[in-house]
């Protein structure tokens, strides 16, 4: 996964993509002709968004920066400079504003992981989910599709009035072998272990 794309490394495009359909967000500012990423997660992602930082220091301006919201809150972010290749990117994710799932969208491990630490969560009953709510019914079923691609079962689970992603049950053990490698450990507590894998721990 070291090859380039353009001036961006296949490592560096994964886990944007991975940040686009979690918390991530592509910007173009008036009069300026390409776009930028901005990763802002709480301070208590602060181990995360360093290693995201890690990975594209290169393409950025400058270091994390803390940042007080409010008395309860606080968060931890950086920016990337403008790249065209960032911005291919965003024209490929973002409709009138509001992110989409391109037709040509393929999940591979790397975007599945940065996926699943920005979105992923799990119930009191270990079920595991995505949470996709920001996008349309249309495009998390063509997430749900993508995800098949990768062995994965999933289906949509209604939350409230909105629709999210839920793993089957089945498919828990092998989202963890194909994203454990990539997980940040102050991110482990994502994870969830199904009865048969923490029986063989």
């Amino acid at each position: 996964m070291n090859n380039t794309v353009g001036s961006l490394t296949q490592i560096q495009k994964s886990l944007i993509i991975g940040s686009i359909l979690g918390d991530g967000y592509l910007r173009i500012i008036d009069g300026r002709q390409d776009a930028f990423l901005e990763i802002n997660h709480s301070f208590k992602a602060k181990d995360y968004v360093d290693w995201k930082f890690s990975i594209l220091k290169n393409i950025c301006r400058s270091k994390p920066i803390f940042r007080k919201i409010d008395n309860q809150r606080s968060a931890y972010r950086f920016f990337t400079r403008q790249y065209p290749e960032i911005s291919d990117l965003f024209y490929k994710f973002y409709k009138q504003g509001k992110k989409i799932i391109p037709q040509d969208l393929k999940l591979d491990p790397l975007i599945l992981a940065v996926w699943f630490m920005d979105d992923g969560s799990k119930s009191r009953k270990n079920d595991v989910y995505l949470n996709s709510q920001q996008f349309s019914l249309t495009d998390q079923k063509r997430l749900i599709y993508l995800l098949r691609q990768l062995g994965l079962r999933a289906r949509l689970n209604r939350d409230k009035k909105y629709y999210r992603i839920r793993f089957l049950k089945e498919s828990i053990s092998l989202l963890n072998k194909i994203i454990k490698p990539f997980i940040v450990p102050t991110m482990n507590y994502k994870l969830s272990y199904d009865p048969v894998e923490t029986s063989s721990i």
